[in-house]
């Protein structure tokens, strides 16, 4: 199994569920947020620091490959690398693991970039440092 910079643990609540009783498509996109941010806070990187100053992280390309469905219930984990992607973009790879077994249910690839208050690319150094100092 891939070693993991980050892993968060999540529980599927019934309201995500869809009329098919399993965890909606667009859900996921959520789970793989909160687990990226959660990852960042742990580095430092805070989303509201950056947006007082004009500067906002966004994404740029997601790319979810869906192995198992969700159903309500089951608990799971979030597992999350970090890379360089580009000099303005990097990049998450991240995979949904279902517990007791860890089994796959999903693999994501995420690049991200920062924009500047004239809506440019940029990489501020905190984040850069984060891939200088590894």
């Amino acid at each position: 199994m891939e070693e993991y910079r980050h892993k968060l643990d999540f529980l599927v609540r019934d309201y995500e569920c869809d009329l098919e009783g399993i965890v909606n498509n667009a859900v996921y996109m959520h789970y793989l947020e909160h687990a990226r941010h959660e990852f960042l806070k742990t580095l430092e990187i805070d989303f509201s620091e950056f947006s007082k100053n004009n500067i906002n992280l966004v994404v740029v390309k997601a790319e979810l490959n869906y192995k198992k469905y969700l159903t309500s219930g089951d608990r799971f984990w979030v597992g999350t690398n970090l890379s360089r992607f580009s000099p303005l973009r990097f990049a998450f790879n991240q995979t949904i693991h279902l517990y007791p077994d860890d089994k796959v249910a999903l693999t994501a690839f995420t690049v991200c970039t920062a924009i500047d208050e004239r809506k440019k690319p940029i990489l501020p150094e905190k984040i850069k440092n984060l891939f200088e100092n590894n």
